[in-house]
């Protein structure tokens, strides 16, 4: 552990680097200290800081600017979340008090909001749906050997997509399936229509040589309508917050931000990690990806009571000011487990 001294002065650091981005120098920091210390008192402290790799000496400039094991040591011992401005809370109430008419139109609300906020990358993962109910199904035949699956569910949202018609399957046997789903399945929770409860339901009342195949088509629409909705806002932001430019460097950071199934890893490990703070920090360093070197990742978790949790992000520069973004998280995440709250009230 630093002395309290040694704290102070890697504190002054950072905060200086967020502000400037340029190397801190000793009659920098002695300034800005609130306890009266020598310049050559600061010098020899930040030697020992320096051994320690909590900073850095740059080639261009005598003065240090935070490691990777600085901005650990401060996130994880010295990082205090700062109160915004009394806009930015008037801000997220207003953008959020409006009229939504499903439970992702709020999510994906939620992210656009974070990213306008801090001009970062955001992202926005809604509360887990196995619970919810299937109240209405319908398979509406498109051209060109599609059809269009709606699935209502029991917290108001709409579900619609897009798949392949089966192989040789006509209009009939498709009407047959959704009179029987709408039979025997409407009612029930999304967990428990399970691939068995189907081969039973419908395979034992369907009569047909492609029963299989709208099993599958079925189930398939059923494991998106459970499956996570992650909403990504601000990818532009990314070219705000990197140095790098190389084109295919961007590229493949771009692509990164848009598998919806790596961020939701990314999040999850965020999450299962431990802090001081209900918001994670995993510095670029600590993420299994190159791209991600010069980024943070901070993660929130939000409960929505019985309809279970989600998970809300930020995407930016290792250089952020933490205590500020770590403040508008945690009032965030409460606001926006309050909508949904507010909005699943609506079908109790």
């Amino acid at each position: 552990m630093l002395t309290e001294r040694q704290e102070l002065i890697l504190k002054t650091i950072i905060n200086d680097f967020t502000q400037t981005h340029d190397p801190v120098g000793s009659k920098t920091v002695m300034k800005q200290l609130p306890i009266k210390v020598s310049s050559a008192t600061i010098r020899n402290e930040m030697a020992v800081l320096e051994e320690q790799g909590l900073i850095e000496k740059t080639h261009s400039s005598s003065g240090r600017i935070p490691s990777t094991s600085g901005y650990r040591y401060y996130l994880d011992n010295l990082v205090e979340p700062l109160r915004l401005p009394e806009s930015v809370y008037e801000q997220i109430v207003n953008q959020l008090d409006r009229p939504f008419h499903q439970v992702n139109e709020i999510v994906q609300e939620a992210a656009k909001i974070l990213s306008d906020l801090t001009n970062y990358t955001a992202f926005a993962e809604g509360p887990e749906s196995n619970d919810l109910k299937v109240t209405g199904f319908r398979i509406v035949p498109l051209s060109n050997r599609q059809v269009m699956a709606i699935l209502v569910t029991s917290d108001g949202n709409v579900q619609n997509q897009v798949y392949p018609l089966p192989y040789r399957v006509n209009g009939d046997e498709i009407e047959r399936a959704v009179r029987m789903i709408n039979d025997e399945l409407v009612g029930k929770s999304l967990k428990e229509i399970t691939p068995t409860l189907l081969k039973e339901k419908l395979g034992g009342n369907i009569r047909g040589e492609h029963v299989s195949e709208l099993i599958n088509l079925i189930e398939d629409v059923l494991k998106d309508a459970a499956s996570d909705q992650m909403y990504v806002d601000g990818r532009i932001n990314l070219l705000n917050n990197t140095a790098e430019s190389n084109v295919q460097q961007l590229r493949s950071l771009y692509e990164l931000v848009d598998r919806d199934d790596v961020i939701a890893d990314l999040m999850d490990m965020g999450i299962s990690s431990n802090g001081r703070y209900p918001i994670r920090v995993s510095l670029g360093s600590e993420l299994p990806n190159d791209l991600l070197k010069d980024y943070s990742l901070l993660t929130a978790e939000y409960s929505v009571g019985s309809h279970g949790k989600g998970v809300i992000a930020l995407l930016g520069p290792t250089s952020m000011p933490y205590s500020q973004v770590i403040a508008l998280l945690e009032y965030f995440r409460n606001e926006l487990a309050k909508k949904l709250l507010d909005y699943y009230g609506r079908f109790q």
